[in-house]
């Protein structure tokens, strides 16, 4: 009897970890409840909304304040435009030639747009489909060119032009500017043909198609979210680019915008009015085209870095 009276006061075992149990609840801090992740739900909205709307406020004011000099009159000094006037904006496009440089600078985006989305394309479905021997080598020459400044390659790439004849040409713009895009360009290229399945163009050379007809017919329609990404990128780098148009091109009939804009900037005084109007005409393509592609740019650049 006693080893009975002795066994039932005895406290029961804990559960043994390889019985299947269940463990026993993990004790939180004394005075506080138990611990548990915090979810998105649980932050205050203001903790999410106060850093966004001082990001916009950051972003937003140097935009407000080139859209105010250039609409307000000169020497006004209101905080807001009242009353309008464009009379900045007909000033910089008839007096400054603007109008001019705005077509150079059209005609250098759009042709850089076209060699580099060419180039790359067929320069990524190589490195993309095909195996060579240099090709671990290829493809680390074009990541170590990513370090390269352009200003490094101004007086070799001068004097290139200069034998060929090509300074105060537009063709000597629109060749550095794509190769200065080229090496980025295939990477991403690259990266995005690696993602279409080799098996989509078996089938289609099964069929009797060629090897061109095939990615014509079934890859190239699937590449558009990474050739518009790398299209607006080089047409908007080559859009803003000051430097290689203000050492290659020396007649004003030839500059492009950013050198233009540079021009407004007297050794004695300032248009503020001209220059903040100059500096709109600029945006408004770029805008323009980061309007229409937003939801194309995102895909092909997270789709062209999935795979490298």
């Amino acid at each position: 009897m006693t080893a009975a009276l002795a066994e039932k006061g005895r406290s029961p075992a804990p559960p043994s970890a390889t019985t299947g149990s269940p463990a026993p609840p993990r004790r939180g801090i004394p005075g506080r409840g138990p611990r548990r992740e915090r979810a998105f739900d649980d932050v205050p909205r203001w903790q999410i909304y106060l850093p966004l709307a001082l990001y916009l406020l950051f972003t937003l004011v140097p935009f407000y304040w080139m859209l105010l000099f250039a609409l307000r009159p000169a020497g006004s000094t209101a905080l807001v435009p009242w009353p309008l006037t464009f009379e900045h904006f007909g000033k910089v496009w008839n007096e400054r030639s603007f109008g001019m440089f705005f077509q150079n600078s059209m005609i250098v985006g759009v042709a850089t747009l076209v060699m580099t989305t060419g180039i790359a394309l067929a320069g990524g479905y190589a490195l993309a489909r095909f195996e060579f021997r240099i090709k671990s080598g290829f493809m680390l020459a074009l990541l170590c060119s990513q370090f390269i400044p352009g200003a490094l390659m101004l007086v070799p790439l001068f004097e290139i032009f200069k034998n060929l004849q090509m300074i105060n040409s537009l063709g000597s713009v629109i060749i550095a500017e794509t190769v200065f895009q080229l090496p980025l360009s295939i990477i991403l290229i690259s990266g995005f043909i690696k993602n279409v399945p080799v098996t989509l163009e078996e089938a289609a050379w099964v069929d009797g198609c060629s090897r061109f007809r095939a990615f014509c017919a079934v890859v190239l329609p699937l590449l558009r979210p990474g050739l518009i990404a790398v299209g607006s990128f080089a047409f908007v780098h080559s859009w803003n680019h000051f430097l290689f148009a203000l050492m290659f091109l020396s007649e004003q009939d030839k500059q492009t915008i950013p050198v233009g804009l540079n021009t407004l900037i007297g050794a004695d005084s300032v248009d503020l009015g001209a220059l903040a109007a100059g500096g709109v005409i600029a945006a408004v393509p770029v805008v323009i085209v980061f309007a229409f592609i937003q939801k194309w740019l995102i895909t092909g650049f997270s789709s062209g870095a999935v795979k490298g």
